[in-house]
């Protein structure tokens, strides 16, 4: 069983992209924690609602074999924020699993997470990640090593598969 740090938006993450992907790693037995920039309950876009138990500066790389980071339009906050860019460094230096879907594989890519790697994004942001050395795949899901990707929230149900098939492999 791995532990797994599942990012949020404190408000505006995409509903399916938690609750969906949340439900394939806990069916493979997983366990799964949730932060955010806040404590405390956060509203998703599409009107579920999550409880962040820690806030980023409080996550230790090395309390956890994975990351996901959630898209949504919210996700946009942690482009360039210094704790989210630590955590994705640092859990990817670790080689630990690395993910995001939708909007938040921008996140990985500014923290120089996705060079060299392919790598899916919400469309919208295909240039930004290419921008930063990725090479952009197509829609849907895109595994790379550790590094696992998500196009939308329609790949949530797939995305969570992927990370649970890569954390098997690795002993998990």
């Amino acid at each position: 069983m791995a532990k797994i740090v599942m990012i949020i938006a404190p408000e505006r993450f995409r509903d399916e992209e938690l609750f969906v992907t949340k439900e394939e790693l806990e069916k493979a037995g997983h366990e799964t924690v949730i932060a955010s920039s806040v404590k405390g309950i956060c509203p998703g876009s599409r009107g579920g609602f999550a409880t962040a138990i820690l806030t980023l500066n409080e996550v230790k790389a090395s309390d956890y074999d994975a990351v996901v980071f959630v898209g949504g339009g919210g996700s946009r906050i942690y482009y360039t924020n210094e704790e989210a860019l630590r955590i994705a460094k640092e859990m990817h230096e670790k080689k630990t699993v690395v993910a995001a879907i939708c909007l938040a594989p921008v996140i990985l890519a500014n923290a120089g997470v996705l060079k060299g790697k392919n790598a899916t994004v919400a469309g919208t942001e295909a240039k930004t990640i290419e921008s930063k050395g990725a090479k952009y795949t197509e829609p849907g899901v895109t595994v790379d090593g550790n590094i696992v990707t998500g196009n939308a929230p329609k790949s949530s149900r797939l995305f969570g598969q992927k990370i649970s098939e890569l954390l098997k492999a690795r002993g998990f």
